[in-house]
C-alpha cells in the first residue's frame, strides 16, 4: 500500500515538506496518496544512519551482496504488474516499454550480483615482500577496492525504474559496498515508493543494518542539496539535465571535504551518414533514423539529436523521405507538464533562429493538453553550424537537426568542434569506415560509444558496455553508468603493506581463498601465493 512517505530507518516517516502529487500526464489528474517533501531532519536522520551502516554492510563478503541484490531483483519481478500499472499512470510510458525496463532493472541487478559473488571486479593486486632486494629490499605490498561511504542516487525522470530507485546507480553503488539514499524523482513517486518498499523489505530480510538503504522525497531543490552537502555522504549519482547536474556538481565541490559526483546530463549523440551507406541504403537508414529520434517521444538520452549528411542529391532523397514520416506522425505524451513546455519552447526558439530551417513537422502540430508534443526536423549547413555552435544544444523530446556539409574538410571540422557525448553513431560500408578512420579517431575523443550501422537508443546491459564520455555528456568520462564497470565509481584503491595474513581482506591472502583473478608480480592468476 502507497503511504506517501520517505523511508527512513526502516520505517514509513512523514515529510513535512512542501506537499505534492503523482500527475496522470495525459490529463493532468492527480493520483494519490499525496507526498510530503523530507525535511531537514529526515535527510539528516537518513545520511547519520547510512553512516552507522557502512561499517557493517562495507564489510559483506561478495556472496551475502550477490544474495541481497537477487532478493531485490526477485522482489521487483513479483510486483511487476502493479509496478508497471502505476509508472504508466504517472509516466504515460507504454506498458511494454515498462514491462521491458522492469525486467532490465531486475537483470542488471543480477549482473551486478554475478561481478560481486566472482570477486574480481576488486582489482586484488599483489607485490610480494623481497627482502634480499637491492640495493634495497622490497616490502609486502598488496591493493583492492573498498567502497567508498553513503551514496546519494537521484532518480531520473525518464527510467521510472531502471535509472531510479532500484536502478544502476543503486545497484552498483550497492555491490560496491556502499549503503545508498535515493531521493526519489517527484514526477514518479508512486513508483518509487513500491520499489523503495521492496528494496526495505530486502535490507529487513537480509538481516541488514536498517540504514543500509533510504528513500527521501521532495519537489523543489532543497531536499537534494541537503543531502549532497550532508558530510556522510561521499558520493552522488545523477542521471538529468545539465543545469541540474552542474548546481548539484558546485554544491559537492563547495563542501569542507568535496566529493566526487558522477553526474549524466546532456549529449545530442551525433549520426554521421558516410557516402557508401548513403548510395546503397538510404531508406533503411531513415526509417531507422525516425525510429530512433522518436522512440520514446524522443526522450532517451542517447537520442540521435544531430545527423550529418553531404550536400549532394543522394542525401536530399533521404532527407525527403524523413521528412514524409514527420510530416504523418500523431501526437504523443512527454513525461511531464514541465518537460513539455520546456521542449515546446527550445522548438520554438528553433525555429526563430536564422540559421536553422524547420523542414517538417506534422500540419496539426496544435496541442491538446499540457504534455502533447509533436516531432520536429530542422536543417542547417555545417558552416552554419560551426558559427552558431548553440545550435548544437540538446533537446529533450522529438527533435532532430540535419546538418549538411559541403565537403570532407568541413565534416572534419564539425566534428571537432563538438562537446562530448554519449555516443556517435557511423553508417558505412567496410570501405567508408576504412576510408573514414580520422573521422573515427576524432569520435573516440567525443565519445563514450561508437556506433556502427546501428541506431545508439537503446543500451545492452553487460559488462562490456560504456554509457557515459566526456563533459558535458558526462561529469566524468572515466566511468560508466551502465554495465559492470559502472561499480567503480563508488569504489576506490587501498593499499594495505606488510599486514599480517589474519588482518588482510580475503582477496588479498596467499592462499586466495575466493579464488579471485589476481595480478600477482604482474601478471595475472588465480593460484595461490
Amino acid at each position: 500500500m502507497l503511504l506517501g512517505h520517505s523511508i527512513i530507518n526502516g520505517e514509513a516517516r512523514e515529510g513535512t515538506g512542501a506537499a505534492f502529487a503523482g500527475l496522470e500526464p495525459a490529463t493532468g489528474a492527480s493520483l494519490e496518496p499525496m507526498y510530503h517533501g523530507a525535511s531537514a531532519e529526515d535527510v539528516d536522520l537518513a545520511a547519520n544512519l547510512a553512516e552507522d551502516a557502512f561499517p557493517i554492510y562495507s564489510k559483506l563478503s561478495g556472496r551475502q551482496k550477490g544474495s541481497f541484490l537477487r532478493h531485490i531483483a526477485a522482489g521487483i519481478e513479483s510486483i511487476a504488474a502493479e509496478l508497471v500499472d502505476r509508472a504508466h499512470r504517472e509516466t504515460a510510458l507504454p506498458k511494454p516499454r515498462l514491462q521491458g525496463e522492469v525486467g532490465r532493472t531486475a537483470n542488471q541487478l543480477r549482473l551486478f550480483a554475478q561481478a560481486v559473488e566472482e570477486g574480481s571486479w576488486a582489482m586484488a593486486r599483489i607485490d610480494p615482500a623481497e627482502p634480499n632486494r637491492t640495493p634495497m629490499p622490497r616490502a609486502d605490498i598488496r591493493s583492492m577496492l573498498r567502497p567508498l561511504g553513503p551514496v546519494a542516487v537521484f532518480g531520473a525522470s525518464n527510467f521510472p525504474l531502471a535509472f531510479s530507485v532500484a536502478g544502476g546507480d543503486t545497484a552498483s553503488a550497492f555491490a560496491a559496498g556502499n549503503p545508498v539514499i535515493v531521493k526519489a524523482h517527484s514526477a514518479h513517486p508512486g513508483t518509487s515508493e513500491m520499489v523503495g518498499q521492496v528494496i526495505c523489505r530486502s535490507v529487513r530480510e537480509c538481516g541488514l543494518h536498517a540504514g543500509t538503504f533510504a528513500l527521501i522525497f521532495g519537489s523543489g531543490v532543497q531536499v537534494g542539496a541537503a543531502l549532497v552537502q550532508h558530510p556522510a555522504v561521499k558520493a552522488v549519482g545523477f542521471t538529468g539535465s545539465l543545469s541540474a547536474g552542474k548546481s548539484l556538481m558546485e554544491l559537492a565541490a563547495a563542501r569542507p571535504e568535496p566529493i566526487p559526483c558522477f553526474m549524466e546530463m546532456s549529449s545530442v549523440n551525433p549520426l554521421f551518414v558516410l557516402p557508401e551507406a548513403l548510395r546503397t541504403r538510404p531508406s533503411q537508414i531513415s526509417n531507422g533514423l525516425f525510429g530512433s529520434f522518436t522512440m520514446g517521444v524522443g526522450q532517451f538520452c542517447t537520442k540521435p539529436g544531430l545527423v550529418f549528411l553531404p550536400q549532394d542529391e543522394q542525401s536530399d532523397a533521404l532527407v525527403a523521405e524523413l521528412v514524409a514520416q514527420v510530416e504523418k506522425a500523431g501526437a504523443s505524451s512527454m513525461l511531464t507538464a514541465g518537460i513539455c513546455k520546456s521542449y515546446r519552447s527550445e522548438v520554438a526558439q528553433r525555429k526563430e533562429h536564422v540559421s536553422a530551417d524547420l523542414l517538417a513537422q506534422p500540419s496539426s502540430a496544435e496541442a491538446t493538453n499540457t504534455t502533447q508534443v509533436f516531432p520536429a526536423l530542422f536543417q542547417i549547413s555545417g558552416s552554419d553550424l560551426l558559427s552558431n555552435p548553440e545550435l548544437e544544444k540538446e533537446i529533450f523530446g522529438p527533435s532532430t537537426l540535419i546538418v549538411r556539409y559541403a565537403n570532407r574538410q568541413e565534416l572534419i571540422a564539425l566534428a571537432h568542434a563538438l562537446e562530448g557525448q554519449l555516443t556517435a553513431t557511423l553508417h558505412g560500408t567496410e570501405a567508408d569506415i576504412a576510408d573514414y578512420a580520422d573521422l573515427i579517431a576524432i569520435l573516440e575523443r567525443k565519445a563514450g560509444r561508437l556506433v556502427v550501422n546501428g541506431f545508439p537508443t537503446g543500451v545492452e546491459v553487460c559488462h562490456a558496455m560504456v554509457h557515459g564520455g566526456p563533459y558535458p555528456a558526462t561529469s566524468d568520462s572515466r566511468h560508466t553508468s551502465v554495465g559492470t564497470q559502472a561499480i567503480f565509481r563508488f569504489a576506490r584503491p587501498v593499499c594495505y603493506q606488510d599486514f599480517p595474513q589474519a588482518a588482510l581482506p580475503e582477496e588479498l591472502k596467499d592462499g586466495n581463498p575466493l579464488g579471485i583473478l589476481r595480478l600477482v608480480n604482474g601478471a595475472y592468476t588465480r593460484n595461490s601465493l
